[in-house]
């Protein structure tokens, strides 16, 4: 995943919501302008949550929010994996986001920036919003007293659940391959579809299995930004990314037996067809000898003088030829 600069939009509609959350009052729109004071002043939770944002525009908000020029570039830059970072000024933890489209996983990338008295979240790539946790804000005032780190932890947790959602969409793309592979066999285009979804299956896990130790890490290690009564919840995440990655696991396991029992059962079809194929052989072996033998015209034949030379000879290759499909037919390769 590479997150191309020409792919920011424009710094108006980069701001997705600057939102000061007070206990006991309205949410208050902050200009991005004013972000410096209201975080600051510790006077309730800023959150500033940014989409495609242009680098001019994550310089000048990193500036007036004090970041290091380290810290600067680890914001604008893309990441591949997820991970954390400790900052003097704030904590960033990268998530990658998985969603399904199609039936492919598309994979997108959320920065969350931990401070004192704010928070911001930067998505790039990334359909899916954080409206439903705005509004629990809103509506739940008591979380605001828990600050940006419990806020932040909350936020990992709704990605994991977004993480279910895709997983369970893909699950059914599984059983549809696993139906098909024991109704009727693979086709080779049925072996890349495969390939191709175990592979997607291997992307989703190389990206959320690392968050378990990032969750793991940010509830044992005290670190500036992150109090020690929200670590707790980081634990708690980590154990639901836990369990997608076993999901995941589940996944992989089910498409794998699916082909191979798919390959038992072309084994066992070919099986029946030669067993079938050697039986008729074995019969048609009885007459073909038979012609065979008296194809060679020799003049020394005495069952030629014989009255009853030829029927008794049709009639003993009849009964062999019966005997032998009446002992295959027994033996179940008929």
């Amino acid at each position: 995943m590479v997150i191309d600069s020409a792919d920011a939009l424009p710094v108006n509609q980069a701001v997705v919501a600057s939102i000061l959350y007070r206990p006991g009052l309205d949410p208050l729109q902050v200009g991005l302008d004013q972000a410096a004071d209201y975080a600051s002043s510790q006077s309730g939770l800023l959150w500033i949550g940014l989409k495609e944002p242009p680098m001019v525009l994550l310089e000048q908000l990193g500036a007036d929010l004090g970041f290091s020029r380290k810290a600067i570039e680890e914001i604008t830059a893309p990441h591949r994996r997820p991970k954390v970072v400790e900052y003097e000024q704030l904590t960033l933890v990268v998530a990658i986001t998985v969603e399904v489209d199609n039936l492919r996983p598309n994979f997108g990338e959320t920065q969350i920036l931990i401070g004192k008295g704010f928070l911001v979240t930067i998505r790039r790539g990334a359909m899916a919003t954080h409206q439903e946790l705005r509004d629990q804000l809103e509506n739940s005032p008591e979380f605001l007293g828990r600050g940006a780190d419990y806020v932040a932890s909350a936020l990992l947790d709704l990605l994991v659940d977004r993480y279910i959602i895709a997983l369970t969409k893909l699950e059914s793309v599984v059983e549809g391959v696993e139906q098909q592979f024991l109704l009727r066999g693979y086709r080779e285009t049925d072996v890349r579809r495969l390939y191709r979804q175990r592979r997607d299956l291997l992307r989703i896990h190389t990206v959320i299995a690392p968050m378990a130790e990032i969750c793991r890490r940010l509830s044992r290690v005290e670190t500036r930004n992150i109090d020690a009564d929200s670590r707790a919840y980081f634990s708690e995440v980590a154990d639901r990314v836990l369990r997608a990655n076993e999901f995941i696991n589940s996944l992989r396991e089910a498409l794998a037996f699916a082909f191979e029992a798919s390959l038992m059962i072309g084994q066992s079809q070919q099986t029946d067809t030669t067993k079938r194929l050697a039986a008729w052989a074995a019969i048609l072996a009885v007459p073909t000898a038979v012609a065979g033998i008296y194809g060679m015209n020799f003049k020394h034949m005495p069952e030629l003088d014989w009255a009853y030379g030829y029927p008794a000879v049709m009639g003993l290759t009849f009964a062999a030829c019966a005997v032998l499909y009446w002992k295959f037919r027994k033996s179940n390769w008929l």
